[in-house]
């Protein structure tokens, strides 16, 4: 009955959402309900979409037909520690706890009750403070996870501030890139291979500085700016006597406290052209800042050159009237047939983007 209930005050909720603001063509839709859904993984060959959290408990939703009408949704685990992060390869199920790296054995089919987790690894900085994992397989076969620091500003301590990347044969962690403050978006270029990751700026800055960052790593061993940034270019006070070592700006700076957090390459062919290749990044939202900002999706395209050519507001409208928000998107997830689907933690609902001339 508590599930039941759950799930009407969600709908109610979800009816209010009266006017998302998409570009022409586009519709969104309501594909599931799962409380507090953050981390999307979709694995079409199993027909499943693994969803995590930032409590304890990470979910699959059914859509064995893939057809975009989501059938069931099972609990998998509710033991986790803030299991955030997901990945997924060759039959294995990943989960980026707080503080351990862990895989399900899976196969080619869900089974009814998930086996008994292989720890891979169990040294990471087991802080609640941007504790929640993101990961992501490269397409060099290693495991890249973002390791966010235990403060707002700090001088950070071993792998605080990094993107490390695990060796698939060892599980053994070296440091991909340093200076991050806390990335919650990792995505390889379908074409250069390069990782783009987001990264949150400092809080209690002002209202229009630090900028949000978008960063591209082509290569291993670059540093990000923080904590000598607060993001972008905005220096802060507690380092400013400091000389930074070179870092490497963003490619794409956001307005300040939108919160990019997950973002996603389009490779599919339902959506016009122009979007294929294209950069999808969710808004999170600002939590402390005068007047709000983000709550929404953002479109990234490229020029000739591979570069990103700008921002482009794709979905509006999680805020409503009275500057309240309805949805705090988090992650994108690229769905079996080119749809995409889209996760939000605030009133724990899996949207699904389609398209249709």
């Amino acid at each position: 009955m508590k599930i039941c209930l759950f799930l009407v005050t969600l709908f109610a909720s979800f009816s209010a959402f009266a006017n998302p603001i998409l570009p022409d063509g586009f519709r969104l839709n309501t594909f599931a309900y799962i409380p507090g859904a953050r981390t999307l993984v979709g694995v079409p060959q199993l027909g499943v979409v693994f969803v995590g959290t930032r409590e304890s408990s990470i979910y699959a939703i059914l859509d064995e037909n893939r057809d975009g009408k989501a059938e069931e949704v099972r609990l998998l685990s509710s033991n986790l520690t803030v299991p955030n992060g997901l990945a997924w390869k060759d039959g294995f199920l990943y989960v980026i706890e707080q503080h351990r790296l862990i895989r399900y054995e899976i196969g080619t089919r869900l089974p009814e009750n998930l086996p008994n987790p292989e720890i891979l690894f169990d040294q990471f900085p087991n802080k609640r403070w941007h504790g929640w994992r993101y990961g992501v397989f490269g397409p060099d076969g290693g495991l890249y996870v973002s390791i966010g620091t235990p403060c707002n500003i700090c001088r950070t301590r071993r792998m605080e501030g990094t993107i490390l990347r695990f060796d698939p044969d060892t599980w053994v962690p070296v440091v991909f890139a340093r200076g991050i403050r806390n990335s919650v978006g990792l995505a390889f270029d379908p074409v250069t291979r390069d990782l783009f990751f987001t990264d949150n700026g400092a809080d209690n800055m002002g209202d229009d500085i630090p900028a949000d960052e978008l960063n591209r790593a082509p290569v291993a061993g670059l540093h990000f700016g923080y904590p000598y940034f607060g993001g972008g270019q905005s220096r802060v006070s507690d380092f400013i006597d400091e000389t930074p070592p070179a870092n490497r700006p963003p490619v794409h700076a956001f307005q300040a406290h939108v919160a990019p957090l997950g973002l996603e390459f389009y490779t599919g062919t339902r959506f016009p052209e122009r979007f294929t290749r294209g950069l999808f990044v969710a808004q999170h939202g600002s939590w402390n800042r005068s007047a709000p900002v983000g709550y929404r999706i953002s479109f990234h395209p490229f020029d000739v050159r591979g570069n990103i050519a700008g921002e482009e507001i794709f979905i509006d409208g999680f805020l409503d009237q009275d500057d309240h928000p309805i949805a705090r998107p988090v992650d994108l997830e690229q769905w079996a047939d080119g749809r995409m689907l889209i996760s939000d933690d605030y009133e724990g609902t899996v949207f699904i983007l389609d398209y249709e001339e």
